[in-house]
Parts: C-alpha cells; structure tokens; sequence
C-alpha cells in the first residue's frame, strides 16, 4: 500500500462512521494529454500541454482529477484558464495559481469520494514552490486535500471549495516551468549573485522582472545581497520581448531622479536576469519613455579550464604533460607541501591545511607559511576574495573563525546551528554564500548559508542556512561547480557518490569508482574533477568518470581569476 492510498484507507474508515453510504470512486486511468508548440515570448519553441476539459457527465472524482491534471497548461497568459473551467463561477475568478506548486509523483495521486460533493485527493509530495518562485526539496511525504463540488442547474458538478496553487508531476513540472536566476549584487557591488526561482516558461520574461524589481531575494539570501532598484520603484506586469530579442521593462516613476550609477545597476540586473528568458538586449522605460542607462562591468567568477594541482613537478596548472606554475604562489605552495589549496582569485594568496593539520595562508610575496589555526582535526580551508581565510574544526561546526589579512581573528556567529560535526565548508567565489557538509540528525547534509559581513567586507555571522540534500556515504569534500551549483564528494564501501545541486533546483547524484579522495569545480559540470588515494585525476564525461591524469598530490580549487 501507497503512503497516498494509506491515507485515504484512513480518511475513508473516519467516511464511513459519519456520512451513510460513503465508498471509494474507481478510476479509469490518467488523462491523456494533447501537445503543442507554443511561444513562450522569448523567441523559443517549447513543448507545451493542453490538459482536457471538463467532460459531460463527469463525476466529482473525475472532475477533480481533471482540475489537478489541468495544472500543467498555465496557457500564453499564465491564467491556467482550462483549470479554472473546473470551478464553480464563485470560485473561478478569485482562485490564485500562482500561489504555489506542489510536485508529486502522478502515479500515486489517489481521488476517492467521500460524501455526495466531496472528493480526497491523496498525494506524495516531492518539492514545491512558494509564492515567489522558491524550490525547496522535500523527503518524500504524503499529503492530501479534501475537495467540495456542487451541481450546477444542468447536473454538472463543479468545484466550489479548493485551495489556491498547482499541483505538477516530477517528469512534468520541470517542461511547465523553467528554472531562472534573478541577478542581485554582492555587497561591494563587483559581482552578479544568482537567486534561483522557478516560472511558467510561458511568462517567463514578465515573472523575472516582476520578481526582481517588485519583491525581495529570497529570504535565506537577503541579507547577503544587495539591489539597485528601490523600494519606491516597480516593474509594469508585462514584459514584451520582440522579435529582436529586446525587452522593455516598464517601471515606475519611483525611478526619475535615479543616479546614472543606480540606473546603470538596475539595467544590469535586468540584463543578467532576463538573459535566461531570452531576451538579448533590455529597455528601461517610464511612461513609454526610454531611460538612457549602460550596463556596469563586473567581476566575472569563471576559472582556466585546466586543473590547478600539485605534482612531483610543482604546482600549478596541468595541460596535457606540461605544469604552468603561478609566479611567487608556486614556490610558496611547493615549500609548503601542504594536503589541500585553494587559491584566491588574484592568485596571491592562498588557503592551505598542512600535512600537521594546521591551516595556514600561503602567499606569493612570503616564501613562509603564516600560521593561522592549530586546533585539532580543523577541515580543509576556503579563502574569500579578501583573502580572508575560514577554519573550523569537524567536532565543533559552530566555532568557524574567519582569519583576516592583518592577523585578526573574528569568530563568525550563527555559524551551522544544529549540526553536530562538519566534513567540509566551500565559499562561493563571490563570497556572499558558503556551503557545508554537515551532519545533523544522524545524517550527513548538504547546507548552503548566506554570509552577513560589515560595510568592510570583514564577514560577521551566517544567515539561516538551507537544508538542501542528505549526502549519501561519508562527506570528504564540497565544492562550488559554478555560480549555482554546488558538488559534493561522498565516500561509500564499494563506490563514491557524486552530488551535484543546484541551490534551489533539483538534485543530480552520478556515481565513481570507490577510493575518491577530494573534488574540484571549475566553470561548469563538465569541468568538475575528482582526485583518487591513488593519485589519478578524472574529470566526468558525460555519465561517466573518465580518468586524465595521474601523479597527482593535491587537486587544488580556485575562487575566481585575475581581472
């Protein structure tokens, strides 16, 4: 028995002691669905569904199984205009779909009349979606929902109590709706930080910008981010995107007497952001008039394609047989000998744990270590673009200190709440989110937080952080694969167990052969690569692991390039 067919077995024996005559509704079979290309406003063909609408002589039952179903055609609009053909009148125009998404699994969606009018639907929950585009996983669970229908005048039944949202199966949803970065800034304004969400593919453009412009980062993130656009300003609902490529945001007048900065910044937040949807190039405008403004130049955080490691040779980064060592931070790096490295965007310092267990800042300009953090069993190190380094120790996730330039020492508050040990701590290479392998409950997690810093930079606390994906095995390494993803290292009796999450997405898990050692990210999925005890490097090809070199010591990451 079904978690969902278990909960309705309940709900029909509480029926069956009430309601006089109370039995379960068989079903045919799901609805067949009609397909279509339909423009979505970008530009782009994508595969669209046309859902059923209500049939003659329905039953409740059928009636609520063909509202569920109809979730999946949100139309041109996004009114979802069939679903609301299965509400009564009262209820057809106040009905709110874009409040949210439930995505189950279709199979074990159950309908079962309880009553005259009154209809359970019974489901196994896998992820949804607020009300501002927001995924979160869920650990699969049952759900239900009980639904009131009335007859109309010519003995059609229709729905006339239903709560607002959709429910979408897991090989559906993510064909209805397309996942989407909304662009913010860090706080020092040098790099774009994505915001993932999740929008009808069909308003995709008018979603985006109405997000970006009228509402907040989503609430784990905001305190680490910052926008140009101001509370007193908002975006028109319609963005149109024409033939061109080119979208015109409407804004309010809240935007005239902006500075030439700010307006700069919000067209690059616009830019960035709808890029996804389509669109090549973007018009600010108030009143149909344009607004003269330029994208700004920011940082970008891509990484050489080719791996940075440690060999025999030196360090530094391996084409083929040949070792392009980086001037000062080599040598630096070589004398050191240290078990793990990761070099800061500048490629001056770098964060590296010695073979003693200690954590140390290397840099291009002394040829010694400097000392930073003894205390015992302390994780691999990660640096920000400060060259601020963080530490913490396995058996105490909360005591994260965050080791500044000068010799400072801040000892970051908030840090892992709730975890018991931590295997493995990554910051993004924007600096304003770290990820975490921790365990918490007996089970070895994946968290992503936001960083609260002061008006210096210098970091102060994290954010509530996101509990993202338990890691199968032991966690042995976290990375940042890109801007969005993160990749996890986990280590198994017979195989090693290769995550890859999208912060705000679904997961991705892909198995390598047993006795992985450390991972890497780069620019990309196809650039991650993972480092065996052996000392063989692989990088994934396609749905496999694929060795390309061997020899390696250390398989070292990197928080960005010069620029």
């Amino acid at each position: 028995m079904t978690r969902a067919r278990g909960i309705l077995s309940l709900l029909l024996a509480a029926c069956a002691l009430v309601v006089t005559g109370c039995a379960g509704f068989p079903m045919s079979g799901p609805v067949e669905y009609g397909l279509e290309t339909g423009d979505t406003g970008a530009g782009s063909q994508n595969v669209t569904f046309i859902p059923n609408r209500p049939q003659p002589g329905a039953s409740p039952a059928q009636i609520v199984e063909g509202f569920i179903d109809a979730g999946s055609g949100p139309g041109v609009g996004g009114n979802w205009a069939v679903a609301r053909e299965f509400l009564a009148p009262a209820l057809r125009d106040t009905w709110k779909p874009e409040a949210g998404v439930i995505v189950d699994e279709r199979a074990e969606r159950d309908y079962v009349e309880t009553g005259e009018g009154v209809v359970g639907f019974a489901f196994d929950v896998v992820a949804t979606v607020d009300n501002i585009g927001a995924y979160e996983r869920a650990e699969l669970a049952p759900g239900e929902q009980v639904f009131r229908l009335a007859q109309r005048s010519d003995g059609e039944w229709r729905i006339t109590e239903a709560p607002d949202g959709i429910w979408l199966d897991e090989a559906q949803f993510p064909t209805v709706f397309h996942r989407y970065p909304l662009m913010y800034f860090d706080p020092a304004w040098e790099y774009l930080v994505p915001d993932v969400r999740w929008f009808p593919v069909t308003t995709a453009a008018s979603s985006i910008a109405g997000a970006l412009v009228n509402g907040p980062p989503s609430e784990w993130l905001a305190a680490s981010v910052t926008t140009a656009f101001p509370d007193d300003v908002t975006a028109v609902p319609s963005v149109p995107i024409d033939e061109n490529g080119v979208a015109e945001v409407e804004l309010s007048e809240g935007i005239v007497g902006a500075s030439t900065t700010a307006l700069d910044r919000m067209l690059t937040q616009l830019e960035a952001s709808l890029s996804a949807a389509g669109a090549s190039d973007v018009v600010m405008s108030v009143d149909s008039t344009p607004v003269d403004a330029q994208p700004v130049a920011v940082r970008s955080t891509r990484v050489p394609a080719a791996p940075l490691v440690l060999t025999e040779d030196g360090f530094g980064f391996l084409t083929g047989d040949e070792l392009d060592k980086i001037p000062g931070l080599s040598a630096a790096v070589e004398n050191a000998a240290p078990t793990s490295v990761q070099v800061d965007p500048e490629r001056s310092l770098a964060a590296a744990k010695l073979s003693s267990g200690a954590v140390v800042r290397l840099s291009a300009a002394v040829p010694e270590p400097e000392v930073l953090d003894t205390r015992a069993d302390l994780v691999d190190p990660t640096i920000d673009r400060l060259g601020i380094v963080w530490s913490v120790p396995r058996s105490a996730p909360g005591k994260v200190r965050a080791h500044l330039p000068g010799g400072d020492v801040v000892e970051v508050a908030d840090a892992w709440a709730e975890a018991t040990s931590i295997a493995g701590m990554a910051l993004s290479r924007d600096g304003t989110r770290i990820a975490a392998t921790v365990t918490s409950g007996g089970r070895s997690m994946l968290w992503v937080a936001g960083v609260l810093r002061n008006a210096d930079g210098v970091p102060e606390a994290l954010g509530t952080p996101v509990r993202l994906v338990s890691v199968g095995g032991t966690g042995l390494g976290v990375t940042w694969i890109d801007d969005v993803t993160v990749g996890v290292l986990g280590g198994g009796e017979t195989e090693s167990v290769v995550v890859e999450q999208v912060v705000g997405a679904p997961t991705t898990t892909s198995t390598a052969a047993a006795g992985m050692k450390s991972i890497a990210g780069g620019s990309g999925i196809s650039s991650l690569r993972l480092l065996a005890l052996d000392g063989t490097l692989f990088v994934k090809r396609g749905t496999t692991w694929q060795p390309t070199a061997t020899g390696i010591r250390v398989l070292a990451t990197q928080q960005g390039a010069p620029q």
